[in-house]
């Protein structure tokens, strides 16, 4: 029988383990995929451990919001999808039930979208969670336009990356923060304009100075926490902070200087829209065609080593995505 990965309880990696489970035929309007990659992501390891915000269900939950593969059943009334095509899922509301940490996965129809062209599974399964997220946040919702500068925080994580190549391709001007002087040349490198090392510089200070004294036009935070406030002084009049995740899982202060519009960022409230999906999925295949676009794989592991893959995430040094062969 197929195998899934499951937890019975929160903790740590160990508390993963692989499962046989019947494959689930689909229902009428939903898909079958057999998963070929999974993206790994702070959302799984946040609810492993028991940190997610929502609730979820105990024992026997799974895991995994992000993954790739190949149709090999439809359910009636399917319209658009066939047996054999490629493709990627786009939101699994309810990953406690039915994740992507599988070899098989059932899913709506309208949650899958065409695997682009000359994309490998590998890189597909880089790709959804964090483009769509850098998208959404950054044009969505702050608006970024052309020459807009923007400061990317944990810029060397999967989204950090998606985002400074998502600003390139429209023209705005990517800076990015890092805790390590050590990933300045990488992010360079990655498209970065100018990169700002925290062990070393002030974030607000850096800022003025990279951009003429204006200060940043749009923040894109993943990590919060205590130092949101300072980091908010970062911003020019009139700016914009949005934050998209919350690596730093302690209280953040409500800033009192910098920005004059706060946002917050989930990437459901555009993901299970199917009008943005599609403009997503248009941006994303630009891009990629273009060239602008390419995921940033870090370590590939299978998916008898998601243990392995976890433990990795953990110790926080991946630059770009951590995906899971099945």
């Amino acid at each position: 029988m197929p195998r899934v990965v499951v937890f019975d309880e929160t903790g740590a990696p160990d508390v993963l383990h692989i499962v046989d489970e019947p494959v689930v035929e689909p229902a009428t309007g939903e898909v079958r995929i057999k998963i070929e990659a999974i993206g790994v992501n702070r959302l799984d390891q946040m609810m492993r451990a028991g940190h997610y915000p929502g609730p979820f269900r105990l024992p026997h939950a799974r895991l995994g919001c992000e993954g790739t593969g190949v149709i090999d059943a439809v359910g009636p009334g399917v319209e658009g999808h066939a047996v054999g095509d490629a493709v990627i899922v786009t939101a699994v509301p309810e990953m406690d039930l039915n994740g992507t940490y599988a070899e098989y996965v059932t899913v709506p129809a309208g949650t899958v979208i065409a695997r682009p062209a000359g994309l490998d599974a590998t890189a597909a399964a880089a790709l959804w969670v964090a483009y769509s997220t850098a998208y959404g946040a950054l044009i969505e919702k702050a608006g970024m336009r052309p020459g807009d500068h923007v400061l990317i925080t944990a810029a060397s994580s999967s989204v950090g990356l998606a985002a400074i190549q998502v600003a390139r391709q429209i023209g705005a001007v990517p800076l990015a923060v890092t805790r390590h002087t050590a990933k300045k040349d990488g992010l360079l490198a990655a498209g970065a304009a100018a990169v700002i090392a925290t062990d070393q510089e002030d974030v607000a200070e850096a800022a003025q100075r990279h951009t003429g004294g204006a200060g940043a036009d749009i923040i894109l935070d993943s990590v919060m926490g205590p130092g949101l406030a300072d980091l908010a002084k970062a911003a020019g009049p009139g700016g914009t902070l949005v934050t998209v995740g919350w690596l730093d899982n302690r209280p953040a202060p409500f800033p009192m200087a910098g920005p004059r519009t706060i946002l917050r960022y989930a990437s459901f409230e555009h993901t299970l829209n199917p009008t943005v999906v599609r403009r997503i999925a248009a941006f994303l295949n630009a891009g990629l065609r273009a060239g602008v676009l390419r995921p940033t794989v870090d370590k590939v592991f299978s998916l008898d080593d998601i243990v392995d893959a976890h433990r990795h995430l953990e110790e926080g040094h991946q630059v770009g995505k951590i995906v899971v062969t099945v």
